[in-house]
């Protein structure tokens, strides 16, 4: 009985200590990518029904502006003619970290393509976000949104990813956590350029 009190009391201290550290989200998160690895989370793209059902897709709303890491001011219409990857996330949603990998290595991959990747952070202070991705050494630049985001982008789930092809139709929208690195979303993206 003693030792089971004693087990009990040590499983709350680290759930204490991980909780008021701030740790929580990051092992949480770390937890959640052996989920990723199943697949059964992958975005659902079907290069077939884009191009048959393109006339469908809704005009993205390109009204956005936003203030990257550096501090400068940039509207979404700078990145017009391009496939535009929109992440909205924050760092204190266990989802979101657990996909950030699979987006950094996406990133990584086809940022010398027709891509945009607008990674925007909806936390309260975007000096946390900052910090967040200098810690993990993520490539792509981080925004934070100057002004209300238009109805097309809002959701009541974070991660939601949004895809936008280079003729300016939102052709995909994805609420929850996604690995982004598999070889039919490459292709995807490669397609809508």
């Amino acid at each position: 009985m003693k030792k089971e009190i004693w087990q009990w009391v040590g499983i709350i201290a680290v759930g204490l200590i991980l909780y008021t550290t701030g740790l929580h989200t990051e092992v949480i998160g770390f937890a959640q990518r052996g989920l990723l690895a199943t697949g059964i989370m992958n975005p659902n793209v079907n290069k077939e029904k884009l191009s048959s059902n393109e006339a469908s897709y809704p005009k993205a709303d390109f009204n956005l502006d936003f203030v990257n890491s550096k501090g400068d001011h940039v509207s979404m219409e700078k990145f017009r003619g391009k496939a535009i990857f929109i992440n909205v996330w924050a760092t204190w949603c266990p989802p979101c970290i657990a996909e950030m990998p699979s987006i950094n290595k996406l990133y990584n991959e086809v940022k010398d393509e027709n891509v945009e990747f607008i990674m925007l952070s909806v936390d309260d202070s975007f000096e946390k976000a900052k910090a967040f991705r200098e810690r993990k050494g993520y490539d792509f630049e981080i925004y934070q949104p100057n002004g209300p985001l238009p109805q097309m982008y809002q959701s009541n789930s974070i991660p939601t990813t949004f895809v936008i092809d280079a003729d300016g139709n939102l052709v995909m929208t994805h609420k929850g956590m996604a690995n982004y690195t598999t070889k039919k979303f490459k292709e995807f993206m490669r397609s809508i350029q």
